[in-house]
């Protein structure tokens, strides 16, 4: 899923490491790192809803090295699937919810270009000044709003066209999780929700999805289709993954010597006007074997199949051999025939 190409001459996705970078460069690689034990431990754990994680400016930049790049790509590359569900569509405005230092509202600006209103909703104060720091980088983000707000039943939310949870639902109790999808279900045009590709992260994410049809939202990625999902609960999840590129300072906070990292989520991306769902998805990685290339596809019809491409399948064979893991299958094809 690869979302469309910014047209600003530095991508947001650069600039945003760039700006880590110069704002990360004084902090300790050891604080950092003892930081990120505790916030990983404190993910990992039951955190009451009236105790945000982040707590300090340390935990708030130990977070933005760890998390940020792997939230950005994440939520972009939803945003890509939704993009491509509903290509006639920019948001006018942008609400990110529990945004925390403001990850996803790069990966707006970096999918539709251009500045709109943005509001960036959190409880932590100090990861909502950081945030605002770090957004003096991105044109499209400099007169966004930065608001206190606590983040559960008592929400509410101003129409927006674009309503973003990214890595939020699994801070809160189940009837604040169905609380925050209402509001965001009642104020905007389109939702988009990103939770950690996990069993627990894909069972919060499915609930929030059926909370979202029956608000009257039709379903753009990554189902093909606003039926239930055909995955038996407990059986598997649904899930994708995004490559992140990580800098020296990184690595050293996560204790990594790879220059990239797979980060796993769920996501599910809706919308209250027509959107064209993909055809059908891979949800698994393609198995290419000699001659032929594997696709474990959902399909329309709460099906779930795998469909084995050979090399007399002419086109659909390479397609198929450079198709990735959350990809539509089959591909588009312009006039010409080209993908």
């Amino acid at each position: 899923m690869n979302a469309p190409t910014p047209t600003p001459l530095t991508a947001p996705a650069e600039t945003l490491r760039a700006a880590l970078a110069g704002l990360l460069d004084g902090l300790p690689p050891k604080r950092a790192a003892q930081a990120v034990d505790r916030l990983i431990a404190s993910y990992r754990g039951a955190t009451p809803t009236d105790a945000p994680i982040l707590r300090d400016r340390a935990d708030v930049a130990a977070y933005a090295a760890y998390r940020m790049p792997a939230t950005f790509e994440a939520v972009r590359s939803a945003l890509g699937a939704f993009a491509d569900a509903a290509p006639g569509w920019v948001p006018g405005s942008h609400t990110d919810v529990g945004g925390g230092t403001g990850a996803a509202t790069w990966a707006v600006s970096a999918t539709w270009p251009g500045a709109r209103p943005v509001t960036v909703l959190d409880w932590a104060e100090p990861a909502l000044a950081l945030g605002r720091e770090l957004a003096a980088a991105n044109p499209a983000l400099r007169d966004a709003r930065w608001q206190r707000s606590r983040i559960g039943a008592a929400l509410t939310l101003e129409s927006t066209d674009l309503v973003t949870v990214s890595y939020v639902l699994n801070e809160l109790s189940e009837p604040d999780r169905a609380a925050l999808v209402d509001a965001a279900a009642g104020a905007a045009q389109a939702v988009v929700i990103v939770e950690a590709g996990t069993p627990d992260g894909y069972a919060r994410l499915i609930a929030a999805r059926d909370r979202l049809i029956a608000a009257g939202f039709r379903i753009a990625a990554p189902c093909p289709h606003s039926a239930a999902c055909p995955i038996a609960p407990g059986s598997d999840w649904c899930h994708f993954s995004a490559r992140v590129s990580r800098s020296s300072l990184h690595r050293q906070v996560k204790g990594g010597s790879l220059a990239y990292e797979d980060e796993k989520f769920s996501y599910v991306a809706a919308a209250r006007f027509p959107v064209t769902p993909a055809p059908s998805r891979v949800v698994r990685k393609p198995q290419i074997r000699k001659g032929q290339v594997l696709l474990d596809l959902c399909e329309p019809g709460e099906r779930l199949s795998r469909t084995t491409v050979t090399k007399r399948h002419g086109d659909d064979y390479r397609a198929a051999r450079d198709a990735d893991w959350g990809d539509a299958w089959p591909p588009v094809r312009d006039t010409d025939g080209l993908v």
